[in-house]
């Protein structure tokens, strides 16, 4: 989960490795088909992963996908936030705690 550098001293950053990647983008695919979403940016800082949604790059985030591995025997590694601060649902499975967000794409069609 948490890369370590080969090198002592240097700075270790968290990163999404492959199956995290798949299931976060075939979400992102799933809702830029929608027309819901157009952008996103991938961040891999010290403590955390995140993968920020934007409906316009020039916007603030919609929605942040985070991972912290440090909180991985708590709370849950993985947790998505609203983009006024919110935390939508966090947990230990990244599947079950981005169903938050495919909820939010279904919508009442009528006749």
């Amino acid at each position: 989960m948490n890369m370590q550098s080969p090198f002592p001293g240097s700075d270790a950053k968290v990163s999404f490795d492959r199956r995290e990647l798949g299931v976060i983008l075939s979400l992102y695919g799933r809702m830029v088909a929608a027309g819901e979403w157009r952008d996103y940016g991938i961040s891999c800082l010290r403590h955390s992963a995140v993968f920020s949604v934007f409906r316009r790059s020039a916007e603030h985030p919609l929605y942040r996908i985070e991972k912290h591995p440090e909180l991985r025997n708590r709370q849950g590694a993985y947790a998505v936030i609203a983009m006024d601060g919110r935390v939508l649902k966090r947990g230990h499975d990244l599947a079950q705690v981005l169903k938050v967000l495919e909820r939010k794409m279904l919508r009442v069609i009528e006749d």
